[in-house]
C-alpha cells in the first residue's frame, strides 16, 4: 500500500510548531470547511460546524463520517493559525470565515 501524501499543518494554540497530517483527509475538510463556515459573526459552534461540514466530505477519506471529528478541529485550528477563520469567545465557542 503506498505512502499517503503528507503535509505541515499549524495549530494557533501551539505557535511555531507544525504538524504531518494527511494532505488528501486535510484538504477535503477544508474544502469542505471553507464552503460551510459564515463569513460574518455570529458563525457556527464547533459541532454545527463539524454537522455542516459532514455532508460534504468523500465516503472513501471519510467512510461513515469516520474520525471526521478530529480532522474538523484539526483543519480548525490551521485555518486559525494563518487567519483565515476568526474564534469568538462565546459559550461555546463560535467560528466565521475572516
Amino acid at each position: 500500500m503506498p505512502t499517503a501524501e503528507k503535509i505541515d499543518i499549524l495549530n494557533v494554540l501551539q505557535p511555531g510548531k507544525t504538524y504531518r497530517a494527511n494532505k488528501a483527509k486535510f484538504e477535503a475538510v477544508k474544502s469542505a470547511m471553507l464552503k460551510v463556515l459564515p463569513k460574518k459573526p455570529p458563525g457556527f459552534t464547533v459541532n454545527e460546524l463539524q454537522s455542516a461540514v459532514l455532508k460534504h466530505l468523500p465516503q472513501d477519506l471519510f467512510p461513515g463520517g469516520e474520525k471526521a471529528g478530529w480532522w474538523v478541529k484539526a483543519v480548525q485550528l490551521d485555518l486559525e493559525a494563518r487567519d483565515k477563520v476568526k474564534r469568538l469567545k462565546t459559550k461555546p465557542l463560535t467560528l466565521h470565515l475572516v
